[in-house]
């Protein structure tokens, strides 16, 4: 990224010759990125983010569609930025309707197919569910989806890197990603629109990204998430197993000492290094500030609904009780983390829970 903050300073749409240099390292980013997800690079909108991408998928096609119908189907436990969205669009005249979910956050797609409609425009549905780690039958969801002329969107912040990640053989019409999830830098994401597929643009202006997303491209941070979407796709076949050992070992020791613990999400259709716990009898925040003190960076769920004194939504909508959502933390590991990150953990965990128990006792 450095020499596009520093010596290739030009504006891409520039045709001077520093903007054809910026405007170079865009067109490389974006076929870095277009060969990581699986399609075209012209298939690929900028944004400023996973929430700009959840905005511009949710609201453009639905708007774009309003006249065919207004019935959009999502899960309750997609990420903020699509149910904020969809609830907007619920002021426009749309009807939003929740997709249930099982104990495991998983959606049964002979469920969409019994609330699908004649009038339904787009079913919204993540790849990966950010706090529980769940991974969703999304290809099965389009192809349901495609057989009633519906469009769909995934979510696939937490999916990239994570798993693997093809937007053909998903079978999607939108699919949005976030560079700071791979590794990236923050303040950049991107939209997948199928070729064909129309969109109302958020953002008004200079008409960037062939109109569907103004404002000036940020090329270093694109250049940044190009280079990260490229590795962390070819270190997956290396990573991703080590991963899964590194979070086995740690449920299986934490499971082990600390009493009245469980785990959620899917046993088998998640992510490989996620582990979402809940622990009984302590609040999930108070365990953290615990960790914190002892150099262990964990979270109760999302990072953007950090601090709400509400239990997690994503919980709530699996079902899962108050008493056991309040102890809920999230651990996750990556390329970093070694052996000795997990017996700190199994080290402390134990500890801070006790002497939270033991205050609540006394």
């Amino acid at each position: 990224m450095l020499p596009y903050l520093t010596d290739v300073w030009g504006n891409p749409s520039s045709i001077y010759g520093p903007g054809r240099r910026a405007r170079q390292g865009v067109d490389e980013a974006r076929e870095r990125l277009a060969s990581a997800v699986g399609c075209a690079p012209e298939e690929l909108v900028f944004t400023g983010g996973g929430t700009e991408a959840g905005n511009l998928a949710v609201k453009g096609t639905a708007w774009v569609l309003r006249d065919r119908g207004r019935h959009v189907l999502l899960p309750a436990l997609e990420h903020h930025a699509v149910l904020d969205s969809a609830d907007w669009l619920g002021t426009q005249g749309f009807e939003v309707e929740h997709i249930p979910v099982d104990a495991t956050g998983r959606v049964d797609p002979d469920e969409v197919a019994r609330r699908l409609r004649d009038d339904t425009v787009l079913v919204a549905l993540m790849l990966v569910n950010n706090e529980i780690g769940t991974v969703q039958p999304v290809a099965e969801v389009a192809a349901l989806c495609r057989e009633h002329g519906v469009l769909t969107y995934t979510d696939a912040v937490q999916a990239l890197g994570k798993i693997p990640v093809d937007v053909r053989e998903l079978g999607v019409d939108l699919a949005g990603f976030s560079a700071h999830k791979v590794g990236g830098p923050k303040g950049v994401g991107a939209l997948y629109v199928r070729r064909g597929t129309k969109l109302v643009p958020v953002l008004h202006g200079g008409g960037q990204e062939r109109g569907r997303r103004s404002g000036t491209e940020n090329v270093a941070g694109i250049v940044g998430f190009g280079v990260a979407a490229e590795t962390v796709v070819r270190d997956l076949p290396h990573q991703a197993p080590r991963w899964m050992q590194l979070r086995d070992g740690m449920w299986e020791r934490l499971s082990e000492s600390i009493p009245d613990i469980r785990r959620n999400g899917h046993p088998t259709h998640r992510v490989p290094h996620n582990l979402h716990v809940s622990i009984r009898s302590v609040v999930g925040e108070d365990v953290l500030l615990m960790l914190d003190a002892a150099g262990i960076c964990a979270s109760t769920g999302s990072a953007c609904q950090s601090g709400s004194p509400e239990p997690s939504y994503v919980l709530a909508a699996c079902g899962v009780a108050r008493e056991w959502a309040a102890g809920a933390l999230r651990f996750t590991v990556g390329r970093d983390t070694t052996e000795a990150d997990i017996d700190a953990v199994c080290a402390e965990l134990p500890k801070a829970v006790e002497r939270l128990r033991s205050f609540a006792r006394s």
